[in-house]
C-alpha cells in the first residue's frame, strides 16, 4: 500500500470540491504556486499550509493526512479503497470495538514486563493490534458522520478536549 504525500491529498480533495489550484489557494490564503509546488511533490508542505487547509475545510480527510505527514505514519491513515458509507462504517467499527475488548478481556497486563512469555507478549501485542484496528475504524466512522451530519470535525474534537479538561484528565 502506497502512502499519499500530503499533496497527493491536497490535489485529490481538491479535485473532489472541483477547485482550481488558484481558487484553493485563495481560500486558504496563500499563492497558488506553492499549491502547485506540493501537489506536484516539488516543495514539503509547510505546517502553516495543512493546518490552514484543514481548517479552513474542516475535512477530517485532510486533518488525518496532516497527522500523517508530521508522525511520518503513526496515525490513522485515510481508507481510500474502503466502504465509507456511514452504516459500513457503523458497523464496521462495532465489529472492531468488539474484537479489542475481547483482546482485551485475554491480555495478561496484570504481570509485570520480566514476568510475561512469549506467549504472553504476543497475546498483548495482538490486543494492541486489534485496538489499534479499533481506532482506524472509529475514526473512520466518526469522520464520515461529520461529514454525513454536518457536524464539525474540529468542533468535535474541540468539546472533547474541553469536557476532558473538565474531568481534569487535561491541564
Amino acid at each position: 500500500m502506497r502512502n499519499l504525500s500530503i499533496g497527493d491529498v491536497l490535489h485529490d480533495y481538491r479535485k473532489q470540491q472541483g477547485m482550481t489550484q488558484e481558487e484553493f489557494a485563495e481560500q486558504i490564503l496563500i499563492d497558488r504556486s506553492s499549491v502547485a509546488k506540493v501537489e506536484t511533490g516539488k516543495r514539503a508542505a509547510p505546517k502553516s499550509l495543512i493546518r490552514q487547509a484543514a481548517s479552513t475545510f474542516d475535512e477530517p480527510r485532510l486533518y488525518l493526512a496532516a497527522q500523517e505527514e508530521i508522525t511520518g505514519g503513526a496515525s490513522v491513515p485515510w481508507l481510500d479503497n474502503a466502504d465509507l458509507h456511514r452504516a459500513a462504517t457503523h458497523f464496521k467499527s462495532m465489529e472492531e470495538a468488539e474484537e479489542a475488548l475481547a483482546a482485551m478481556k485475554t491480555a495478561p497486563i496484570m504481570k509485570r514486563p520480566d514476568q510475561l512469555t512469549a506467549a504472553d507478549r504476543e497475546a498483548i501485542k495482538s490486543t494492541i493490534f486489534e485496538c489499534v484496528e479499533a481506532i482506524t475504524a472509529l475514526t473512520h466512522h466518526v469522520a464520515v458522520l461529520c461529514k454525513e451530519y454536518t457536524f464539525s470535525y474540529f468542533g468535535i474534537w474541540k468539546e472533547h478536549r474541553a469536557e476532558l479538561k473538565a474531568k481534569k484528565y487535561m491541564k
